[in-house]
């Protein structure tokens, strides 16, 4: 065989094929730090806003339903934009999509800092998300590209450390930013990295593979955008508007349910369709989605909840709350060396259906905290719900990418994380509305009991419904009340929500031997 022929192939850049440069790459170490960054201000900022919550929405005098559209937008427009990642990243190449990318969200979170108004937040997470959705995926293929073959585990446990870093650094960080400083620098924060990040890889990262004949499945993509965004529209204004009393919920609802039918018409009828049909012929791997869907809700709502009752209910600290909340990531971190370890050796769904297991019973601890539960509860809880929720994602990709054909496993993972990231969204918006609701119903069922004709509590003069002070201090305990049966309820919610995810464990068939390394990870 000739020298020309045993040459790799070049692109118009002049760099090498992607994936063949592996075992010549320079700098690779300058590359994976950089790379490592843009995964770090990703996953960051997915926890790192939860413990300001209650100070922005002090500072724009919103209601606890409203100001979840910090989170919930964040979270919307990175599943939106997940799909078209591929795409982008072929048209215009890695590396520049990547820079532009770390950049954009750099200046979104300026953007989110400098807020005066809660629909200029919302506004400015929504284009924060919009940028993010493409770091985790770009930052995980970087990686697999630069080092050879025999070292990618290697790379991807590196990657994996990076991703797990954001979630146990996020609430500790902010809780300490917004103590200090001002919940705004949550944001500014996100300055040195992304400036960091950027000058890595523009100096240090060689230019990659475009391909300018490829082409997307723009209608499918739009039917699909305009039915998550009409749905996460729906949820997240439902409680405002009073549900299907407004006209504008109806509207919403029409687009989201005619969005994701046309979808489904369009995914099985068009000649290049977004996904391919043959990704829902795995049982498995449809199973998969299911129960990563039903994991993904309880995800973040869980954090977005604990977050106020810490706060609000315990009257803890912002920044005693954010390190309250840190050992959640570390009992993950610690699920997921577990799994690694036992992977080869134990049934991924026994793993996984014990995650589920613990995942119900943090929830269903919770369901009896009252504002003044010990710390050490409170930590121990928190850190099993975190170990729970780390003994499901790897066994889960594990389930569900053992059966998938290898053509399909990049479409696999992006469909994966955009169902996780819907899953997210509206876990987030259904439990804030139900909480608002219940707080309020509970409140009138409470208070009808407490009238100026209830001697016992005339017998109490601090709580005599007689006098104006007598009647605030009762309505203050009135609303605590409620607030904690309210906290109840939704726990209970995240139970029914997670518990009969099991059961879909019982369709999925045990991967072969080895599998356990051939499955791509998940953002």
């Amino acid at each position: 065989m000739s020298g020309a022929e045993n040459a790799p192939p070049k692109t118009t850049s002049g760099a090498p094929r992607r994936g063949m440069s592996g075992a010549d790459t320079p700098h690779r170490a300058m590359i994976t730090v950089a790379a490592i960054g843009a995964t770090l201000l990703q996953s960051l900022d997915q926890t790192i806003a939860n413990v300001a919550l209650p100070y922005m929405q002090g500072s724009f005098s919103a209601s606890f339903d409203e100001i979840t559209w910090v989170l919930t937008s964040y979270i919307t427009a990175a599943a939106i934009m997940t799909a078209p990642v591929g795409w982008l990243a072929g048209r215009f190449g890695r590396k520049p999509l990547f820079i532009s990318c770390i950049i954009g969200f750099t200046i979104a979170s300026m953007l989110c800092g400098a807020a005066q108004s809660l629909p200029q937040i919302v506004a400015f997470r929504l284009l924060q998300g919009v940028f993010s959705a493409a770091l985790v995926p770009l930052s995980q293929a970087t990686l697999l590209d630069i080092y050879p073959p025999h070292r990618r585990g290697f790379a991807m446990a590196i990657w994996g450390m990076g991703v797990m870093i954001g979630p146990i650094m996020g609430p500790t960080l902010g809780g300490f930013l917004t103590e200090y400083y001002n919940w705004r620098w949550v944001f500014y924060i996100n300055l040195p990295f992304g400036l960091l990040a950027a000058a890595g890889l523009l100096i240090f990262l060689p230019g990659g593979r475009q391909n300018d004949g490829s082409r997307f499945d723009w209608l499918g993509f739009a039917v699909l955008s305009t039915g998550i965004g009409a749905l996460q529209l729906m949820l997240d204004r439902g409680q405002t508007l009073d549900w299907f009393s407004a006209r504008e919920i109806v509207i919403e609802a029409i687009l989201a349910g005619l969005g994701f039918y046309l979808f489904a018409v369009h995914l099985f009828s068009a000649r290049r369709p977004l996904l391919r049909p043959m990704l829902f012929r795995d049982v498995n791997f449809l199973s998969g989605l299911v129960l990563m869907f039903a994991v993904g809700t309880v995800l973040v709502s869980s954090l977005s909840l604990m977050t106020p009752w810490l706060q609000v209910m315990s009257n803890y600290p912002v920044e005693t709350a954010g390190l309250v909340m840190a050992p959640r990531g570390l009992g993950n971190l610690a699920a997921i060396m577990l799994c690694g370890r036992l992977a080869t050796r134990v049934d991924p769904r026994y793993l996984a259906a014990i995650g589920l297991i613990l995942l119900c019973a943090s929830f269903y601890i919770m369901t009896g905290w009252t504002p003044d539960v010990a710390q050490g509860t409170l930590i121990l809880t928190i850190v099993l719900q975190g170990f729970g929720l780390g003994l499901v994602f790897l066994p889960l990709q594990i389930l569900a990418f053992a059966t998938l054909a290898p053509e399909l496993r990049t479409e696999g993972a992006a469909l994966f994380a955009l169902l996780r990231n819907i899953g997210a969204a509206i876990g987030v918006s259904v439990t804030s509305t139900v909480l608002a609701r219940n707080t309020q119903a509970l409140h009138e069922v409470i208070g009808a009991s407490l009238t100026p004709f209830n001697r016992a509590l005339a017998a109490v003069g601090a709580f005599d419904p007689n006098t104006h002070h007598g009647m605030a201090l009762l309505d203050q305990v009135v609303n605590q009340q409620a607030a904690i049966i309210a906290y109840m309820n939704d726990y209970v919610l995240l139970i029914c929500t997670t518990l009969p995810a099991v059961l879909l464990l019982l369709l999925m068939r045990k991967p072969p031997r080895g599998a356990a390394v051939e499955a791509e990870p998940v953002e």
